[in-house]
């Protein structure tokens, strides 16, 4: 049985599924960017967690990362701030994740520009989000 945690990735990864970029988890950067842009789920840090006791419960607010990356040949600004709209509102959609957290909150990307040798500069950022749930144990 997958802890919470898992569980919890899981569905995230499975909420931006439907997006029109590629999304993946854990994965290397591919050679080639799909056109409608790519987007890479790392796991992050589940960090320390709040405990309270009777029952036994520990409540985590757990860093996930989402690389967002896009080679647009037109205007990437264009490409890059839809796509960032489009994770937006596929995480507001369902903020608690089927009932899994008990609330999914998106930091505001920093973006940069990508230089790639004899190829047309990336548009990429990492965009924080923030999972709050609550497990009955650290390896739960």
């Amino acid at each position: 049985m997958p802890t919470t945690r898992e569980t919890v990735l899981a569905a995230l990864h499975a909420r931006l599924q439907p997006l029109a970029a590629l999304t993946l988890r854990e994965e290397v950067l591919p050679e080639r960017i799909p056109a409608a842009g790519l987007i890479i789920l790392r796991d992050g840090q589940p960090g320390e967690p709040e405990v309270t006791l009777s029952p036994l419960r520990y409540h985590y607010e757990h860093r996930a990362e989402l690389e967002v990356i896009v080679e647009a040949a037109g205007n990437r600004a264009t490409a890059f701030d839809a796509l960032i709209a489009e994770i937006g509102t596929a995480l507001e959609t369902d903020r608690a994740l089927g009932g899994l957290c008990d609330w999914v909150e998106a930091e505001a990307p920093a973006s940069v520009d990508l230089p790639v040798e004899g190829a047309v500069t990336l548009k990429a950022a990492v965009i924080t989000v923030v999972l709050h749930y609550t497990t009955t144990g650290p390896l739960a």
